[in-house]
């Protein structure tokens, strides 16, 4: 049975981590569908996302967090704080901490005598990536020695200090509020608010500047585009769903093959992408191999599935190594790579009328 509709949406909503790609794009989605309602924090030292309706707080600020949360009086929280530098985090375990763990555990202690609800983002960068279980191709259909195809119940075996810390956030909530929802998800398709963090901007930015951009053939993700990931974030904060779900989208790509996506549809100089085994990348990060997720579960309880593919054109996904070079006539822009890459291109075809 579907869960119930966002207008049991818990209002006013607190959003944390808006300088990440999922939370800025969840900040936008909400602030637009319930103005006035909705309030984001980002860490004080980034002073260049000045804009109304942010606020300068770091998570792990309790008391500068209480404040918020008298003056507001939040019933909903949509947790997206994180530090995924993998490098950063390597190299600093205590911020990695700070950032991943403490800032939960501060809402947590806050909202403990509260009647407020709680969804927290976690990260499929919670396993180490398996390569030799059954998965699913790029259709979706079963094949043989593909990997990946996690499932909630599958045990955590991080190869990161990032994948650590969001394994620890986890356990806080399952030992000091199951009444919230987790949801994890791989990599949000959607723009930065800076213009080159995330999958798609950090790799079209290299491509831009005529710089060679390297991927892995053997890190595979299921990413999803935040257009899909805000509704069921909305649905999930409005339901009393409890519990650990999978979020990520039912198409399986490498890290190469998504930089083909962004290299073809974009019209960059196909030869600036490269490819090279995770192996090759040296030690630091260490670099989890396919942790592509099963989100079956998730579209069970909400009803339907929630996801569409990235990208959804299935002309725009990989068949070899060498497709981006294939351009068959057609060329690609930055601005066709935003209306169909950033942006799911068949969700306004779904909206009713009114809402467009």
């Amino acid at each position: 049975m579907p869960l119930p509709s966002a207008a049991n949406l818990p209002l006013p909503l607190l959003i944390t981590g808006v300088a990440g790609v999922a939370g800025y794009n969840a900040l936008a989605y909400f602030q637009q569908k319930y103005p006035g309602q909705v309030i984001g924090i980002r860490q004080q030292d980034n002073w260049r996302f000045d804009r109304p309706g942010v606020v300068a707080c770091n998570a792990e600020d309790r008391d500068t967090l209480v404040g918020l949360f008298d003056r507001y009086q939040f019933r909903g929280v949509l947790n997206c704080a994180g530090n995924c530098a993998l490098r950063a985090c390597e190299l600093d375990t205590r911020l990695a901490w700070r950032t991943n763990v403490e800032g939960l555990l501060n809402i947590l202690s806050i909202i403990a005598d509260r009647d407020v609800r709680l969804v927290h983002l976690s990260a499929d960068l919670v396993y180490a990536g398996r390569d030799d279980a059954e998965g699913k191709d790029v259709d979706g259909k079963d094949v043989e020695g593909n990997g990946g195809n996690y499932s909630e119940t599958d045990p955590t075996d991080p190869v990161t200090v990032y994948g650590k810390t969001m394994v620890a956030a986890e356990q806080l909530l399952v030992d000091w509020m199951p009444k919230a929802c987790t949801l994890r998800i791989s990599l949000p398709m959607g723009v930065s608010f800076n213009g080159h963090a995330g999958a798609i901007d950090w790799i079209q930015s290299r491509f831009q500047k005529g710089r060679p951009a390297t991927l892995y053939f053997d890190e595979v993700r299921t990413p999803t585009y935040t257009d899909c990931m805000n509704r069921v974030f909305e649905r999930v904060l409005a339901s009393k769903l409890v519990g650990l779900y999978h979020a990520g989208g039912p198409r399986r790509l490498s890290l190469y093959q998504i930089a083909q996506v962004i290299n073809r549809v974009g019209g960059y100089d196909p030869k600036l992408l490269m490819g090279c085994p995770r192996a090759e990348a040296g030690p630091m990060p260490p670099r989890a191999g396919n942790v592509t997720m099963n989100s079956t579960a998730l579209a069970a309880a909400l009803g339907d599935e929630p996801f569409d593919p990235w990208p959804f054109d299935k002309a725009h996904v990989p068949t070899h190594d060498r497709w981006h070079f294939e351009r068959n006539g057609q060329q690609g822009s930055p601005e066709l790579l935003s209306r169909v890459l950033y942006n799911n291109p068949c969700l306004l075809e779904r909206m009713p009328e009114g809402n467009r």
